[in-house]
Parts: structure tokens; sequence; C-alpha cells
């Protein structure tokens, strides 16, 4: 059985700092691939041939192009843009089946700062805790807000509301 959870998390001057840097990684790849979508909708309109992209077809660019101009995505979590991405298309799937409007970028001030992190598979978990931290790759271990039963949790989301830094996710008990 699956319980989620939030909580505070209280992490150190350099924690906080890699969390904005993967905010800044979420919200960067976002921005990158909102902004191929629209160049790929805009060849489409001449020539319907053209393929609208699909996350993979979306990550492959970024890793190829964008990752070797900016150094700073190789200091944050591997997988983390794919969520984005993921976020993304289902974002552009909503408009095309709604006919809605485009996707704007999102704003550095204005964005709503989260990102995702996943566990790797359930013989190596990317994320374990023991009742009063809680260990993630690239960052190390983290002190939570309250205690939490010791397993193994799965994907979940870290947000920042108001300087206040919370993890959302779901464990096994």
């Amino acid at each position: 059985m699956q319980l989620s959870f939030k909580t505070e998390l209280k992490p150190n001057n350099k924690q906080v700092a890699l969390f904005r840097q993967h905010c800044r990684v979420a919200i960067h790849a976002y921005n990158w691939a909102n902004g191929f979508m629209l160049e790929v909708l805009g060849l489409r309109a001449t020539a319907k041939t053209v393929k609208v992209p699909t996350t993979i077809d979306l990550q492959k660019p970024l890793v190829a192009e964008i990752k070797s101009i900016y150094p700073w995505y190789y200091n944050s979590y591997k997988p983390l843009p794919h969520p984005a991405l993921s976020e993304l298309r289902t974002a552009w799937n909503k408009c095309f089946k709604k006919g809605l409007i485009q996707h704007k970028i999102k704003k550095k001030r204005r964005a709503k700062k989260y990102f995702y992190r996943e566990q790797a598979t359930k013989a190596q978990p990317g994320i374990s805790n023991d009742a009063k931290r809680l260990k993630l790759p690239k960052i190390g271990w983290v002190r939570l807000g309250e205690t939490l039963p010791i397993t193994t949790a799965h994907n979940c989301v870290i947000s920042r509301t108001a300087d206040r830094w919370f993890i959302a996710g779901r464990y096994e008990i």
C-alpha cells in the first residue's frame, strides 16, 4: 500500500543553492522545449509532413545541443529535465485537443519553483530516509521538518513556497 506525504525540508545554504539550481534547470528545459515546439509548429504550418515532437524527441536535441552550451546542467540530477519536458508535452496535447492559446515561457520571477525527483529502481532506490533525514542524489542528506517512516520514497516533488522548501511524495508501507 502506498501513502502520500508532504513535509517541510530544513536544508542548509549549500542545499538551498542546489535546490534553486535544479529549479532553474527544470524551467530552462521547459522554456527551451517550448521554443523548439513553436519552431516545429511554424514549420508544420508550411509543410504538413513535419512531425510534432514527443517527449523523447525533445530530450534528444536538449542533451545533444543545450547541455554542451550550459555546463551548469551537469551539476544537477541527470534525469531532471525529462519531467519538465513531459509536462510541456502534456500541456501542448491539451492545447491541441481543446484549441487553447499557445503556451508562453515561464518567467524566472513568476514561475512556480519546483522539480521532480524519481526513484532509480526498486533494487537501488535514489531517494531514501532515516526518519529524520532524506537522502537525495546530487544533494545529499537533507533534514526533514517531521519524522517519516523509514522506507524508500517513490517519485517526489520538491517545491518552494515563500522561501520554505517542501517535499511531497509517496512511500510504501
